[in-house]
């Protein structure tokens, strides 16, 4: 009877064993691809410039025909960690994003913003192209990240943070309402039935 009760202990032992490395597994790989951004942006084939402030970067995975993202060489790990001290820092990332995009794509329209809710540690800014045409852009979530007010204008947040002396970030919430939107073309009144759909029409249309 103690053997089979013995036995039966070690089994639960074992299984027990098994989920916690497989929860540890899955949590060094949630927190690696978080991390992504850190060796991102010491890779040649991404890096655009840099200076002593900052670096640019290609979006490994461009949601549009041309998306850089800017990032603080400061560890800053999002817009919550920004302080009034930033301001400055804050200008210099918008400036040279938007220098660098002109000279690069004249004539392009683009728009430069950050996430609500950003995915990957490091404050970073989109400078993105509004053409929104990309194969990396696949999912309903994708579209609304850069497409509603989930996307935070970078002139607003900055002089949010002149004036009030801090960054207000949305509500868990909001964010959820925000990105639950149906989809939507942003240059005209369709609301496409779905990606495929909102695909065809950008490239029918616009």
């Amino acid at each position: 009877m103690s053997g089979k009760t013995s036995k039966r202990k070690s089994s639960s032992n074992a299984n027990s064993s098994n989920k916690k490395v497989k929860t540890e597994n899955q949590t060094d790989k949630k927190g690696h691809w978080a991390f992504g951004l850190l060796s991102a942006v010491n890779d040649p084939k991404l890096l655009i410039t840099e200076d002593d402030k900052i670096t640019i970067i290609k979006d490994k995975y461009p949601k549009a025909e041309v998306h850089y993202l800017v990032l603080p060489k400061e560890d800053i790990k999002s817009l919550k960690a920004v302080q009034k001290e930033h301001t400055s820092l804050l200008k210099h990332m918008e400036k040279v994003g938007e220098r660098i995009f002109k000279e690069k794509h004249p004539g392009m329209s683009f728009k430069m913003g950050y996430h609500s809710e950003p995915s990957m540690t490091r404050l970073h800014l989109h400078v993105i192209s509004d053409d929104m045409k990309s194969d990396c852009l696949k999912t309903k979530k994708h579209w609304n990240s850069f497409n509603t007010d989930f996307f935070l204008n970078s002139t607003q947040v900055r002089e949010q943070l002149e004036s009030l002396g801090k960054i207000i970030i949305p509500s868990a919430e909001k964010c959820k309402e925000w990105m639950s939107k149906p989809l939507k073309c942003h240059k005209c009144d369709f609301f496409p039935l779905n990606m495929p759909d909102l695909k065809r029409h950008l490239s029918d249309k616009h």
